[in-house]
């Protein structure tokens, strides 16, 4: 059994006593009581220090029984919301309402929202939910602990609060290595390939928190073209020539980065996106054109999918993939993986969503499925998760509000005419 679901005489050393890693959770849980019932404004700062200093103690199988403990004491009492329901349905009133929310919240809420009174609270509560986001299949009852903090850190994280700003050649090293540690798309090799993607016809784009103000929460990379980009690596090269860029008609975007896993289900990128997309109108006003450079990340593993469920195309598409490895797939697949590929894209489901996340991502947002490319990412990763293809997606500025509706009200896949016939060559 885990340690977070020992009980209390089970949890023992030798001779009967509590370990001494379940005496240090018990002493982190305690202080997490006392800093719930307190009362007072001015204690408040500091319990909330007390407590956090207590839970950044822990290691090991200490801090697997503070997040079982966090679970099970600090989780609604099922009697008590019982019992204001049933008040509530002889009494409809408005401070019998009260009564049943406040009985059906958790009180680990209010204990989060006082942990962040602490100094580096909220950094540290976003490294917690890290944690148990982390641990959560091998101890189910830390998932009611990670679904609490997403209702808090929507609030705390609202976009009225985020700082959006231009990440440049000067900004601070500290924000510029967090640049290079966090980007998820295409990897920064070394400072000169950073340095080549902060000039001229490039820009960064970064949204801010004021608790968290050398990290971005959010970040995005785009290249200043004069033609709508098929390929990543001449986007990526560190040589490439810099070209002016008012000159360019496409502001094409290639990457975008969450930066904390703590943060996860809390949504920044359409944010970045709108105020991305308003300063480059600002600074370049005939820019009309945005677009994307896009991998397609669950296309190889649908194709796989398709193989081991008797797809006899796909089986086959498989293994001359893996017989080429990490090397660039023969162009006589071409003919085969790109129809697929948009099958794929149109088609295939997670329930009533597109399967590709980076698909629901942009046609939630408005954009358009405009190209499909082969080859469009040779790196070892681009052919691993997406047979080297990438995607166009489309931000019209006239049509964004249009396509972001049908993408609401139906989950309509909108795309270009082009990709649609792709399609039928499948069949």
């Amino acid at each position: 059994m885990p340690e977070c679901e020992l009980s209390s005489f089970e949890s023992t050393g030798s001779g009967g006593q509590p370990s001494p890693d379940v005496e240090d959770a018990r002493r982190a849980i305690e202080r997490c009581h006392v800093l719930l019932s307190d009362a007072g404004d001015v204690s408040g700062e500091r319990l909330a220090n007390e407590a956090l200093a207590a839970y950044q103690a822990l290691t090991g199988a200490s801090l697997n029984t503070f997040f079982g403990l966090l679970a099970s004491q600090f989780s609604p009492n099922p009697d008590l919301i019982e019992r204001w329901a049933d008040a509530y349905r002889q009494h409809p009133s408005r401070e019998v309402l009260g009564e049943l929310q406040r009985a059906v919240e958790p009180p680990r809420r209010e204990l989060f929202r006082r942990l962040n009174l602490a100094s580096a609270g909220t950094a540290t509560l976003i490294d917690m939910r890290r944690r148990i986001l982390r641990g959560q299949d091998a101890y189910p009852p830390w998932a009611a602990v990670a679904d609490d903090m997403p209702h808090l850190l929507r609030s705390w994280f609202n976009g009225g609060f985020l700082e959006f700003r231009r990440i440049d050649w000067r900004t601070p090293p500290t924000v510029l290595e967090n640049i290079i540690k966090y980007e998820a798309v295409h990897e920064i090799r070394d400072w000169r390939d950073l340095r080549r993607r902060l000039q001229d016809d490039r820009r960064c784009f970064g949204l801010f928190h004021p608790a968290l103000s050398d990290e971005p929460l959010v970040f995005m990379e785009l290249a200043l073209t004069k033609g709508l980009s098929a390929k990543v690596q001449p986007l990526l090269d560190p040589d490439s020539a810099v070209v002016d860029p008012a000159s360019c008609h496409y502001a094409v975007f290639y990457s975008i980065s969450s930066c904390h896993e703590g943060l996860r289900g809390v949504t920044f990128g359409n944010a970045l996106i709108r105020r991305a997309v308003n300063s480059l109108g600002r600074e370049f006003p005939r820019l009309k054109t945005f677009a994307t450079l896009s991998p397609v990340p669950g296309f190889r593993a649908w194709l796989t999918g398709a193989a081991r469920d008797g797809d006899r195309s796909s089986a086959e598409i498989v293994a001359s993939l893996d017989k080429s490895g990490e090397g660039v797939p023969s162009a006589d697949l071409q003919k085969h993986l790109v129809p697929m590929c948009a099958s794929y894209l149109l088609l295939a489901k997670r329930g009533h969503e597109p399967a590709d996340p980076v698909a629901r991502f942009h046609l939630a947002n408005g954009a358009r499925l405009e190209r499909l490319n082969w080859m469009g990412d040779t790196s070892a990763a681009g052919i691993g998760r997406s047979a080297g293809l990438t995607a166009n997606y489309l931000y019209k500025l006239s049509e964004i509000e249009r396509n972001h509706e049908a993408y609401v009200a139906g989950r309509k896949v909108v795309a270009s005419r082009r990709v649609e016939r792709l399609v039928h060559e499948t069949h």
